[in-house]
């Protein structure tokens, strides 16, 4: 498992990264944990350079983001109310946690789209709230940016820590990433089951 997620990550290159980052944060395929955690096994290897992992992973992740910021500063609230609504389900969030994102994002202000890049459950819908809120395009590129990079890099240090035990002990990690995995999508299916428009019941 873990040999060929590394494979897999190597032979996407750099470009693969970014997608994968892109993609992380818009739909819930593989968590940027993983992604970025074996990209420093592979910078621990030599097969990839530390800063062009950090910085082109870091754009990925602001490319995602800015999807979310975008579609909040296009359709206004009601009709991405609507939105969240019929397709919440396939997000695997809640109009009721936006609501609660945007409450947070009024609090504590722009820092808010920072410090949320830390927190594995609300780092991207914070970028709703900010689109909606026309927060200006390049501050919010800026925080997004600057939160992002130290979370990645985190990650990239992380994972090139624990590339020594990661092929010591090959069949143990294999397990670990694959229950990993297991998690993420047993609690994406979850959701889908048990996802209901709010106001309907179960």
């Amino acid at each position: 498992m873990s040999a060929f997620i590394l494979d897999a990550i190597a032979a996407g290159g750099y470009f693969g990264i970014f997608f994968l980052m892109a993609l992380e944060n818009i739909v819930p395929p593989v968590p940027s944990e993983i992604i970025m955690g074996y990209g420093g096994v592979l910078v621990a290897r030599g097969q990839m350079e530390f800063l062009p992992l950090l910085f082109i992973g870091t754009l990925g992740t602001v490319a995602g983001n800015y999807f979310w910021y975008w579609l909040g500063r296009r359709w206004g609230e009601t009709h991405l109310e609507h939105f969240i609504r019929r397709h919440g389900r396939w997000l695997t969030f809640e109009w009721e946690e936006f609501v609660g994102a945007r409450r947070r994002f009024r609090r504590h202000g722009e820092w808010v789209v920072f410090l949320f890049r830390f927190s594995p459950f609300l780092r991207t819908i914070i970028s709703l709230p900010a689109g909606l809120a026309q927060m200006k395009l390049w501050r919010f590129l800026v925080f997004t940016f600057l939160g992002s990079l130290i979370w990645n890099g985190a990650l990239i240090a992380g994972g090139g820590a624990l590339s020594g035990l990661i092929e010591h002990y090959e069949s143990a990690a294999g397990w670990v990433v694959g229950g990993f995995l297991a998690a993420g999508i047993i609690w994406y299916v979850y959701r889908l089951v048990t996802w209901r428009p709010n106001g309907v019941e179960g």
